[in-house]
């Protein structure tokens, strides 16, 4: 026979083997939903900021200061029209949409 202790763990073993097994057979209702927020929180722990530093390993808060004072890239745009789409990094053009910018974005120099 065996001990209580044995039988706790054994019944813990088989709800984890029960709940993998409903989670895998139900992925693909789930998964959609929970992709954007598990790329979410992998960016958080892989990358974490400045702020989930200890105090004493914080940036400097005057280079802080001196970093904000630079001027700023102006942000890209995405203006489509007619099914055409165009970047730009200043307001789009009357009778286009502007579109939220996914991904990267690669600034290339002015044309000379």
């Amino acid at each position: 026979m065996s001990s209580r202790s044995d039988s706790s763990v054994f019944t813990v073993i088989a709800v984890a083997l029960v709940a993998a097994a409903v989670a895998w057979w139900t992925a693909d209702q789930w998964l959609p939903q929970a992709g954007s927020w598990a790329e979410q929180a992998w960016k958080k722990v892989s990358r974490p900021g400045p702020d989930t530093l200890p105090p004493s390993k914080r940036p400097d808060t005057r280079a802080a200061q001196g970093a904000a004072s630079e001027p700023v890239a102006p942000q890209p745009r995405k203006c489509v029209k007619d099914g055409r789409t165009t970047y730009t990094d200043q307001p789009c053009p009357p009778g286009t949409q502007e579109l939220p910018v996914e991904g990267s974005v690669t600034s290339l120099p002015p044309s000379q």
